[in-house]
């Protein structure tokens, strides 16, 4: 009886809460936030976004709806990153690199050849450290919800195969517009150019540039093998994507949304995760049939070598968070 009594109690909460939460929404005029990010529809921030959308639709019984703007169409983004903290812009996935432009200790997570396995990286950013980052966000009226993902990095080109730090001396790399990305290629030997993506696909087809440097989802997705001969499987980096929100916008919803909101962005980021894992062995499969020569047997202790001095610039302008998730790792 009292095994019936306890259960009947948690259901009975359980309702309640629920009853709570959808009186909640249901007294709130209906708020539609619009979501962009820079790549197209099938690639992973835009699965995420998706699953994101269907979740606080579902979770708010439709009182607060999400339009999603991929391709960029609300421009590159740092310029989403800025809408969002005037307002022009609700919320959006952003690759970390440009994140950290806005939070410097962001970028710790840039550093090369950090996180050995994606798992570890989701112990760290869904953990301690994690959180205490996403916070900082709000020093710059912004709201970090939860760490999708971009992935591993891997390094492309149109010139010849690099399997060694030796064969891309010279090499016209497009990198991220963030110090730890230009630096790290630089002291690979390569010409580290940084551009926003939008730019870097023309430059790519014009031949303004020799490569670039993303994981395989996006390869893949923007058909690179069609201007990129060659692709190193380096996982040079590990790089989040942020689900990050304007406090203009977060501040006029009540807490029951801001509670469905970081849920569901931490839902949608682990989904995303999932499916790009699944999809990555296929994807790779796709462009070696269309062409493009992949190496999975490069040097990759020689690159570590390399980026040695990244590690001696940078490491204490993080404060202690690079020193924290060297020692969580072990």
């Amino acid at each position: 009886m009292k095994m019936f009594a306890r259960s009947t109690l948690a259901l009975g909460l359980s309702l309640a809460l629920a009853s709570t939460a959808q009186a909640d929404f249901a007294d709130m005029d209906p708020v539609t936030l619009r979501l962009a990010h820079v790549v197209n529809e099938q690639d992973g921030f835009h699965i995420a976004a998706t699953k994101f959308q269907e979740l606080v639709a579902e979770r708010t019984e439709g009182a607060i709806s999400v339009d999603i703007y991929p391709n960029a169409s609300l421009g590159d983004e740092r310029t989403l990153l800025e809408g969002m903290q005037i307002g022009t812009v609700d919320m959006g996935v952003i690759t970390n690199g440009p994140v950290a432009n806005f939070v410097e200790e962001m970028a710790v997570f840039e550093l090369p050849f950090l996180f050995p396995t994606p798992e570890a990286a989701y112990e760290v950013l869904d953990g301690e450290i994690g959180q205490e980052l996403l916070d900082k966000l709000a020093e710059v009226n912004l709201k970090g919800l939860a760490y999708a993902e971009r992935g591993f990095r891997n390094l492309t080109n149109s010139e010849r195969a690099v399997r060694s730090p030796e064969d891309i001396d010279g090499l016209r790399i497009r990198v991220m517009e963030n110090p730890v990305y230009t630096d790290t290629f630089r002291e690979l030997g390569a010409n580290a150019i940084p551009m926003a993506w939008t730019e870097a696909l023309t430059a790519m087809q014009q031949g303004t540039i020799d490569g670039q440097e993303n994981p395989v989802n996006v390869i893949h997705s923007f058909k690179l093998h069609e201007t990129q001969d060659h692709m190193t499987l380096s996982r040079h980096t590990y790089a989040p994507a942020i689900f990050v929100m304007g406090m203009p916008a977060w501040n006029q919803l009540p807490e029951a949304a801001h509670e469905v909101l970081r849920e569901a962005a931490q839902e949608a980021a682990e989904y995303g995760r999932r499916m790009n894992a699944e999809m990555e062995a296929d994807q790779l499969e796709e462009l070696q049939a269309a062409g493009m020569q992949i190496i999975d047997d490069a040097d990759l202790e020689a690159f570590q070598a390399a980026v040695a001095p990244v590690y001696e610039k940078y490491g204490e302008q993080f404060g202690d968070y690079l020193t924290r998730i060297q020692e969580a790792l072990q």
